[in-house]
């Protein structure tokens, strides 16, 4: 048994209190003062315990991409990412051709099968493309889109040992409907985004089972006073819980400002979005077999296009609290609870409560990772 002592503590249902919180695998006690013998981690002056973030929307870090469709390179993102206080996430793919992404499925399935204790968890995929929009298809490459494939998406699904959580799609394309059914039926979440849809597509995805937005904002309809098309749609529906970067880069500060205040507080997940250059030198890189070059926190194909992010998950946070004005908690619910609960694993984790998973970020007031904890043990220690 281990604990941390008379720490300050993100508690579910009771904000952010001094407690004691002991752990193994699971949570097993929290309470008001230490009595019960433990090995007792120490933490700095000032550090908060959280509970683990849940990155949703991740393509790659340190190098490696999801797609590069290797075991060892799942293993370098998961590594990486654990550095940022990510406990779980998604791999991402993205549009390519079918053998690439059959490749990269496969991998995460023998990933998860050997059920590495290092670095942060594989929860399973986000399969993001390849049907989608061609005219909104951002940095994914044109000729592998797709329109909507139910027998395709079920071969993906088995490559993978049925780990797809998310499926990114164009709402307004031909078929769209109908494999919204299929996703809902087999528990797997339809996600609008790289779309040209408008108010009418996204009444009728939500009526389909539809419930998240891809990056909001991003390679979607803007909102208009005619037609008020992805972005207003998100910002108006309940129903739809919306994905965001929040690195100023993708998304200006008040344009998140603007996505705080129209949205429910349960309703918004933070994502990184992040490519293989997070966590390395600026320089040149790669996605999807494009080249992207990297500078000051950008990434951008030749023609200046966005190419995903090098955003960290403790600065996604940061960003939120010191310049959108979010309250601590709420922003770390973004990055916790809400994931948790759009993938179906909030009895499991996502917050800090006797029962679930031992899985903590410890930040500093400046909102660096200290300790990363998974299921009770350290996967990274500044």
């Amino acid at each position: 048994m281990k604990c941390f002592k008379n720490a300050t503590v993100y508690v579910d249902g009771k904000g952010l209190v001094n407690r004691t919180v002991y752990f193994d695998d699971k949570i097993q006690k929290i309470s008001r003062c230490g009595l019960t013998k433990a090995e007792e981690i120490t933490l700095p002056d000032g550090a908060i315990v959280l509970p683990g973030f849940i990155d949703q929307h991740i393509h790659g870090a340190g190098g490696s991409d999801g797609m590069d469709g290797t075991v060892e390179d799942i293993s370098t993102i998961a590594n990486t990412i654990a550095a940022e206080g990510t406990t779980t996430f998604l791999v991402t793919t993205m549009t390519q051709s079918p053998e690439n992404i059959t490749k990269a499925l496969t991998a995460v399935k023998t990933y998860r099968e050997n059920n590495p204790k290092n670095g942060a968890r594989v929860e399973g995929v986000h399969l993001e493309g390849p049907f989608i929009a061609a005219a909104h298809k951002g940095a994914q490459p044109l000729e592998y889109v797709k329109q909507p494939d139910i027998a395709v998406f079920d071969g993906y699904n088995a490559a993978s040992g049925n780990a797809i959580k998310i499926v990114t799609l164009a709402p307004e394309v031909e078929g769209a409907e109908e494999f919204i059914r299929h996703l809902k039926e087999n528990g797997v979440v339809a996600s609008i985004g790289h779309t040209g849809a408008k108010f009418a597509d996204i009444e009728k995805a939500i009526s389909a089972g539809a419930n998240n937005v891809t990056h909001t904002y991003n390679a979607q309809t803007a909102l208009h006073h005619r037609e008020i098309g992805t972005v207003g749609s998100a910002m108006l529906l309940d129903d739809l819980n919306c994905e965001l970067i929040a690195d100023t880069i993708h998304v200006s500060v008040p344009a998140m400002r603007l996505l705080v205040k129209n949205k429910p507080n349960d309703k918004l997940s933070l994502i990184t979005d992040a490519m293989r250059a997070k966590g390395i030198p600026d320089g040149i890189s790669e996605l999807g077999g494009q080249t992207v070059y990297v500078k000051n926190g950008e990434a951008r194909l030749e023609d200046g296009t966005l190419a995903g992010s090098v955003l960290r998950m403790n600065r996604a946070i940061q960003n939120m609290v010191e310049k959108v004005g979010v309250p601590l908690t709420q922003a770390v619910d973004y990055a916790t609870i809400n994931p948790a609960r759009m993938l179906k694993i909030d009895q499991e984790t996502g917050s800090i409560k006797v029962g679930k998973r031992a899985d903590f970020t410890v930040l500093n007031e400046k909102f660096d990772v200290v300790m990363t904890i998974r299921d009770g043990e350290a996967i990274y220690q500044a």
